[in-house]
């Protein structure tokens, strides 16, 4: 069968819309509303695991020609890309960067980094601070950026290829990200820089090109311009870095930009992210899925109510970390993901909700937890969104976020985010989509076939805190702990103006 012509650059969405969407339905992405810019990408691709992100990632690197652009809420640079492979195929990240520019003098390399992350993240502290013999390359820049307000954090993931290719999602270069599906408890090659071994991870990231990714990267650009008083120029360059062995999930689609940015420093806060959440749930009819290491935000809740009280509504089906780490984590996330979950549970009267956490089998039968990092949303197939945001009350207006966000305006694009959910949803409990989607058609519920699918190595397993009568409402002290917006004295006598 042929596939769907190249979109035209000067085709624009508006036209896309009126002549294809689904039953005239109005459409979910508006710029200006809930996204910063909905761009043409020829090629789209969702890269399930750090593994399969890195080794994209490597292969991209291997093909840059003019400029490596880098933005992470940590970086460390002993990691290496392909952890299963020898270190004389895939060395260390900060080594790989410098053998990339002394092969190339045309090469430059970008890296922006919360400056925070020196004592908050997981890297080691020295090798964002004193960096190592790789970062006195003098077309190896790494910048520190502390132009956020008081408590908030940069925390977009991007990577960017001479404007040309883009990676944006959950997944910083650092430890403890790199994994790889089944999750194995005793995967040998699942260990830190330091040779020990972390728990299982699941996250998600997302590739694209054309004009979508030269916006990320104008994103990126002006970050650096704002941390440094530095401008830099995208350099032309024809060639086309995407990896040989990726094969795209999506041709000739539109991608929406959305973007979280605090109030700070004369800047208007944009608040993209919440606002097309809440528009992508609202318009769910059939099956909603989110992946999330967070569920606290009371907007995320209003939305989930909503749809849980239709008689004829979607079923929800949410897949979380279900440990936290640290006390405040634990007093601030756990406590109000709970008190969510309650809510939620008190509003399925249709019986048609799961907010559940995956977990693996070891050798001697004993399940451990899979951390699940992603940031994902996908409602029926008509949207997808894929970021660095989490559903807690930080990602609304306090932290800098980017998600990109696709929506189903064709039949391909339709079926690829119906392929998408199912192969995410299929993981968790060791089938694959075909396996998964049979289930369904059994079942008549992505619910019920869950339940079904789930055995001994790999499963599902609901919060046991729904089912217990408690609190509700947010904990005292979230707004300090979990906070929407920054605060400090100035914040009492006026607020910043709003972009939504």
């Amino acid at each position: 069968m042929p596939r769907e012509p190249v979109l035209k650059i000067d085709e624009s969405y508006a036209d896309l819309i009126e002549s294809d969407a689904p039953a005239r339905r109005e459409p979910i992405l508006q710029p200006g509303r809930n996204c910063w810019r909905v761009e043409a990408a020829p090629r789209a691709a969702v890269l399930v695991d750090g593994a399969s992100y890195f080794g994209a990632l490597e292969a991209t690197l291997r093909k840059a020609r003019r400029s490596v652009l880098i933005a992470g809420w940590d970086f460390d640079s002993r990691i290496r890309l392909r952890q299963d492979a020898p270190e004389s195929e895939s060395p260390q990240l900060g080594e790989f960067l410098l053998q990339l520019v002394e092969a190339n003098p045309q090469l430059e390399v970008r890296i922006l980094v919360w400056s925070v992350a020196v004592v908050h993240a997981p890297s080691a502290p020295t090798e964002l601070l004193i960096g190592r013999e790789w970062l006195k390359h003098p077309r190896i820049t790494l910048k520190l950026d502390n132009t956020q307000p008081l408590y908030a954090a940069h925390h977009q993931k991007i990577v960017c290829v001479d404007d040309k290719l883009a990676f944006v999602g959950g997944i910083d270069l650092t430890v403890g990200r790199w994994d790889r599906d089944p999750h194995a408890p005793e995967d040998p090659a699942r260990l830190d820089p330091d040779g020990e071994r972390y728990d299982p991870v699941h996250d998600v990231q997302m590739a694209v090109d054309g004009d979508a990714a030269r916006a990320v990267a104008e994103l990126f650009r002006a970050r650096w311009t704002v941390a440094t008083g530095e401008t830099s120029r995208p350099e032309v360059v024809a060639h086309d870095p995407w990896p040989d062995h990726v094969a795209p999930d999506f041709r000739d689609a539109f991608v929406g930009v959305a973007r979280t940015m605090p109030g700070y420093a004369g800047r208007s806060e944009v608040t993209e992210v919440a606002t097309l959440n809440t528009d992508a749930l609202l318009a769910a009819q059939r099956i909603v899925y989110i992946e999330a290491q967070y569920l606290t935000t009371p907007a995320i809740g209003r939305a989930l109510i909503r749809l849980l009280a239709k008689p004829d509504g979607p079923e929800v089906v949410v897949v979380m970390t279900r440990a936290s780490r640290g006390f405040v984590e634990h007093y601030a996330m756990g406590s109000n993901r709970d008190r969510l979950i309650r809510r939620l549970k008190r509003s399925d009267h249709h019986g048609r909700l799961r907010v559940c956490f995956p977990v693996v089998t070891d050798q001697k039968g004993e399940e451990q937890h899979v951390m699940v990092h992603a940031k994902v949303i996908i409602v029926d197939d008509v949207f997808m969104r894929i970021g660095s945001s989490n559903l807690n009350n930080r990602s609304i207006a306090l932290d800098t976020e980017c998600d990109l966000a696709i929506e189903g305006m064709r039949p391909a694009h339709r079926d690829a985010i119906a392929r998408v959910r199912d192969t995410l949803m299929a993981e968790h409990v060791g089938a694959d989509a075909a396996t998964l989607r049979d289930a369904v058609e059994r079942h008549g519920s992505y619910v019920d076939a869950l339940d079904a699918l789930g055995h001994d190595g790999r499963r599902l397993h609901c919060f046991e805190g729904w089912r217990t009568k408690g609190p509700t409402r947010p904990i005292f002290g979230t707004f300090l702990l979990d906070p929407r917006r920054p605060f400090w004295p100035s914040r009492l006598r006026r607020k910043p103006k709003r972009i939504r």
